[in-house]
């Protein structure tokens, strides 16, 4: 990454990313109105360093145009002067163009900090940024971006998992930064589209806040993506989009697994269920991040509702 595009904490410190997931956009334009208009309002209140789109940016099944498509959205960001990083969904490539040929749009875009990542691994779409700390020239913090890929093969069935040799090329980044940190954990987040099953199991297990109102849609393979994360030690939270009207998070060994806010009018969604965006708040020299919720009505969600697992109770103080 050059220069200019390197990402850096704010001089009080703070560093502030927009996840948009979801979009759904097309290229003739129906019901995208809205969905932009919600867009840019939120980018004009939250001010943020990053945006991030956690993939199904496009519905490109049966659309002729798919390349446009997928830049209108993330122009976006473009207009408002913040650079911009994809992963890609399960939609975003099932049409005419492939996925290595989608991710690849946003090369030469001055505002994307988009990576098709190692020719040698599975995905397209695997990178790592760092942020530069307020006065250092020394990493702060990291996100990792992973493509979660497509669909499973048809024997097995379902979507796809996190494969093995993306597993290895994580740990190998994250030992890399790790020890230029003088062996201590990067502080860091993770980017992909699809959940991995932990997200089934966090919401069956401990407390979690926000609503589950489908299926957690993970793959049936357990690839091992969660265990990396928890052995390297620096993830702090994962971010994943894919089952629209989830918008909840728990923490499982110490991560903290979140779904975005489903931004998209072309797409399903639930009634009371406003469209939206997460947002994520790190702080320099802190392993820990601030998130909440900006809703299409203008709302801003601090504290999203708890659910207990089965059988628990809030324990009384």
């Amino acid at each position: 990454m050059s220069n200019d595009k390197q990402l850096r904490f704010r001089p009080d410190g703070t560093f502030k990313i927009v996840q948009f997931t979801d979009v759904h956009h097309n290229s003739d334009g129906n019901n995208s109105i809205p969905t932009f208009e919600l867009m840019e309002e939120v980018l004009a209140k939250e001010t943020p360093d990053l945006v991030v789109f956690t993939g199904d940016l496009i519905s490109s099944h049966g659309d002729p145009r798919p390349k446009d498509a997928i830049r209108e959205v993330t122009a976006v960001a473009e207009r408002a002067g913040i650079p911009f990083a994809v992963v890609l969904g399960n939609h975003d490539a099932e049409g005419i163009v492939p996925r290595e040929e989608m991710i690849s749009v946003f090369d030469g875009n001055p505002y994307s900090l988009t990576e098709s990542g190692p020719a040698d691994i599975s995905g397209f779409g695997n990178y790592v940024l760092t942020l530069q700390g307020s006065g250092s020239e020394q990493p702060g913090a990291a996100l990792y971006f992973v493509d979660s890929g497509d669909y499973a093969p048809s024997h097995i069935g379902g979507y796809d998992w996190i494969k093995r040799d993306q597993i290895e090329w994580y740990v190998q980044q994250s030992t890399a930064l790790t020890e230029q940190n003088g062996g201590k954990p990067l502080p860091s987040l993770a980017f992909f589209h699809i959940p991995v099953p932990e997200y089934e199991e966090v919401w069956n297990s401990h407390t979690c806040s926000g609503a589950r109102y489908e299926d957690v849609c993970s793959p049936k393979i357990n690839s091992g993506f969660f265990t990396a994360l928890v052995e390297m030690g620096d993830v702090m939270g994962t971010f994943v989009g894919h089952d629209h009207v989830n918008d909840y998070y728990g923490e499982l060994h110490g991560i903290r697994l979140c779904y975005g806010r489903a931004t998209g009018y072309n797409t399903y969604g639930r009634e009371g269920f406003p469209r939206g965006a997460r947002i994520i708040q790190l702080q320099e020299g802190q392993r820990a991040f601030d998130s909440w919720l900006r809703l299409a009505d203008g709302t801003v969600v601090k504290e999203q509702t708890q659910h207990l697992p089965a059988g628990r109770v809030l324990s009384e103080a």
